[in-house]
């Protein structure tokens, strides 16, 4: 997807710097954060939204909820509250499957 940002910044023509990169996923910084702490895990291939979701990415899943898991201890996020969110529809900005973690103060209403 050409014009696809997040597909930019896994491909790395947008510089970001990476909190988790693997085979499959990354995790970057929101650029306009709703939370102290907002991270993006956004898989590598192109999965437009929810819906195109199908049996073929289990695989997937469980690693975005290993990722989560694992950025949650990292940002010492166990103990407060956090949350995962996905969007869809008109809630969706950018059309490239993507989790939000937000944790910490939340600045803005999700």
């Amino acid at each position: 997807m050409e014009e696809c940002i997040f597909c930019k910044i896994i491909n790395k023509e947008i510089p970001k710097e990476f909190r988790f990169e693997s085979d499959t996923l990354v995790a970057f910084d929101d650029i306009s954060p709703s939370a102290d702490v907002h991270i993006l895990i956004v898989p590598r291939v192109h999965i437009e939204k929810m819906l195109d979701l199908n049996k073929n990415h289990s695989n997937l899943l469980v690693q975005i909820f290993e990722v989560v898991n694992r950025l949650v201890q990292e940002n010492n996020l166990s103990g407060d509250s956090y949350r995962l969110v996905v969007n869809g529809g008109r809630a969706q900005h950018v059309p490239h499957l993507h989790f939000h973690l937000l944790g910490g103060q939340w600045k803005k209403m999700v």
